[in-house]
């Protein structure tokens, strides 16, 4: 079975990590990836760093910019993960846009996800009719997960239609900016979780954007199944060493 779907199984509430790779120094992607699965994290969403992030904020573009000036590419990832399934078993999902995929291939960018041991992929930019029509069955033969996105602007009828392809879970944006641009949720926000929650959905709501310490990562799983950090934890990285990584987590779940 798909390690996203035991994972999405436990009963208790999930955190999931977004870093960029390559950041902040070209060769520290496995060593944050272990040292997130040393501290506890149930899933890790790697970024692929691409040069027009249009749904990331600065610090994750700034990230991504940097990886990119390291010499970060979608051949040197697969590089430096595939032996990465030695040291950790947790759910691993490389998030990016669709044109690095495009131009890689997405038959074989899916058959090397698969050869290094990635669960599942997030690509914001492919439209969920698309995916149906020309990949669902590409990804599914290489066991990949594609997870969807949604925002409070989404319509109750894509939203079910987005439900009824996933088989993984849906990642539910807190609002419709872009990421790290929030500090705490409001009212409306509430709203809209609770909105989705009562949908009744048949695959679990992760909550991403907005999230940065404990308070927000307890708001965000009132009402779904695990909320995803990104932005606070690239800013952590930028002024700490990887070796302090327990400390942010233990904020977060402590």
């Amino acid at each position: 079975m798909n390690r996203i779907l035991t994972k999405l199984k436990e009963e208790k509430k999930l955190l999931s990590i977004y870093f960029s790779a390559g950041y902040p120094n070209r060769n520290d992607t496995t060593s944050i990836i272990e040292h997130l699965e040393h501290s506890d994290v149930d899933m890790i969403e790697i970024g692929l760093p691409f040069s027009d992030p249009l749904a990331d904020g600065p610090t994750i573009q700034e990230s991504s910019t940097q990886a990119l000036k390291n010499g970060m590419t979608t051949e040197l990832l697969f590089e430096q993960l595939k032996d990465i399934r030695k040291t950790v078993s947790i759910p691993l999902i490389i998030m990016g846009y669709f044109n690095p995929i495009l131009q890689y291939g997405v038959e074989a960018f899916c058959k090397k996800c698969e050869e290094v041991g990635i669960d599942g992929l997030i690509i914001p930019d492919l439209p969920a009719d698309v995916y149906h029509r020309e990949y669902k069955t590409i990804f599914e033969h290489h066991n990949l997960i594609n997870v969807f996105l949604i925002t409070p602007q989404t319509s109750e009828q894509r939203i079910r239609y987005i439900d009824s392809i996933s088989n993984g879970f849906i990642y539910m944006v807190s609002s419709a900016s872009v990421t790290g641009s929030n500090s705490g949720f409001g009212e409306a926000q509430t709203t809209y979780f609770k909105r989705i929650a009562n949908m009744n959905l048949n695959n679990p709501t992760i909550v991403g954007f907005g999230i940065s310490d404990k308070q927000t990562f307890t708001q965000a799983t009132t009402y779904s199944k695990g909320a995803i950090i990104g932005s606070a934890f690239i800013k952590f990285l930028k002024q700490h060493s990887i070796a302090k990584i327990p400390e942010f987590v233990k904020a977060i779940k402590n």
